[in-house]
């Protein structure tokens, strides 16, 4: 699969354009390099070296010899054991510097971007604008912030490239580095997971707001074919070392997001993996080991500290199960006033724990999509006493205002 992307002589004027043709415009585009990024269909082996082996002509260097891996882990395994990174020095001229420059400086005049900063240079009074006009458009949809009349460009921003660099970049490729060795001092492209670069442009080309030369537009184009045909992928001087994209990929709408932000959860099975077995299973968007989904037991949820896995691990066999299990002594309990029917029970830690905080056990205010109320824990200071005054704390209440409350959800 090649890439597609509007190109920049079709150039419309915005003021043409209704804001909710600007909106469908927007959303399209991420939507479409959402999927890209999603994609776990095999690597288009042909069309991606025939992209790199472009970029190396461009920077001056032969075509490189192609190597093929099963997954990231698999190539980084490989790079080491090859030796690769003893040639690798990004004080000196060599090819992946080469192209490392080229695509961020393409990409740079495209989106008027400069290293360091988030929104195009302009003049101060726009600079000025587009400086908050990001934080405001997080808080809205774009269909919002377009009828307000926020830059087109400062939604592109928040709602296409910072939407899918939290869902790809910052979730999924993050999440496989979790498996991986690091290699200092090699550039490593994520190709779809880097599909946030290749999506402002395209959105910003679609929405008439951003022009290109031939050349520019040229190194953009490869760099979406390359987000469209493969997974990571690393350039030395004579040899390009390539891994195939995922077989399973496996994702839920992040709680409040505005703009399709996704993150990886499977409550089963790895919600990442790649043909060669490697694989990462997260819960919720927490990266838990095997044993979590495998084989959770008190013992070993004693002796994890990490608080995010450890309760994740609990929710997996239950509050009630390991509540009796790991023998928790019951501090205090008491109707909770903020959830008429909920109960709040204040229990101590387990030795094996290693500090002083206690656990609130709670029921959830909104029901579940089966109609049932979850209950759940949360870590308290150790110097509260009460179970009111614990589950004010979570709200940054007193004990005695929170039970004022009518209703919390």
């Amino acid at each position: 699969m090649s890439a597609v992307i509007t190109p920049p002589t079709r150039h419309r004027v915005i003021q043409r354009h209704s804001s909710t043709d600007l909106a469908a415009e927007i959303t399209e585009a991420r939507a479409t390099w959402l999927e890209h990024g999603l994609c776990t269909l095999p690597a288009d082996r042909d069309t991606a070296e025939s992209a790199v082996a472009q970029l190396y002509r461009w920077c001056g260097y032969p075509e490189p010899e192609f190597v093929w891996t099963t997954s990231p882990p698999a190539a980084v395994e490989l790079i080491t054991a090859e030796g690769l990174t003893a040639s690798v020095s990004l004080s000196r001229d060599s090819a992946s510097r080469r192209i490392a420059d080229r695509i961020s400086r393409a990409r740079e005049r495209v989106t008027g971007e400069r290293p360091g900063q988030r929104v195009p240079v302009l003049d101060l009074r726009a600079a000025r604008e587009l400086r908050v006009a990001p934080y405001a458009a997080a808080e809205m949809t774009i269909q919002e912030s377009l009828d307000i009349g926020i830059d087109p460009r400062a939604i592109i921003h928040t709602a296409v490239q910072n939407s899918l660099r939290t869902s790809l970049f910052g979730g999924i490729a993050a999440t496989i580095r979790t498996k991986m060795r690091p290699l200092n001092g090699v550039v490593a492209w994520y190709g779809q997971q880097e599909a946030h670069r290749v999506a402002i442009c395209d959105a910003l080309w679609r929405c008439g707001v951003a022009r290109a030369s031939a050349s520019d537009h040229a190194t953009v184009e490869i760099q979406a074919t390359l987000a469209t045909s493969t997974g990571w992928w690393w350039p030395f001087d004579d040899v390009c070392v390539l891994a195939e994209r995922p077989i399973a990929i496996h994702t839920e709408p992040t709680p409040a997001g505005l703009h399709d932000e996704r993150r990886l959860h499977h409550p089963d099975r790895r919600a990442v993996e790649f043909v060669d077995g490697t694989g990462v299973y997260v819960v919720h968007g927490t990266v838990v080991p095997d044993w979590v989904i495998d084989d959770p037991s008190p013992e070993r949820i004693a002796r994890e500290r990490n608080v995010e896995v450890r309760r994740t691990a609990i929710e997996r066999i239950g509050w009630d199960t390991y509540i009796d299990a790991a023998g928790l002594r019951l501090v205090d309990q008491s109707p909770d006033p903020g959830n008429p029917g909920g109960a709040l029970q204040l229990y101590s830690t387990p030795p094996e724990w290693r500090t002083n905080e206690k656990i609130l056990l709670a029921v959830n205010g909104s029901r579940e999509r089966d109609g049932r109320r979850r209950r759940y824990g949360l870590q308290i200071p150790g110097w509260i006493s009460t179970a009111v005054d614990a589950a004010g704390w979570t709200y940054g209440l007193r004990g005695a205002d929170y039970a004022g409350l009518l209703r919390r959800t």
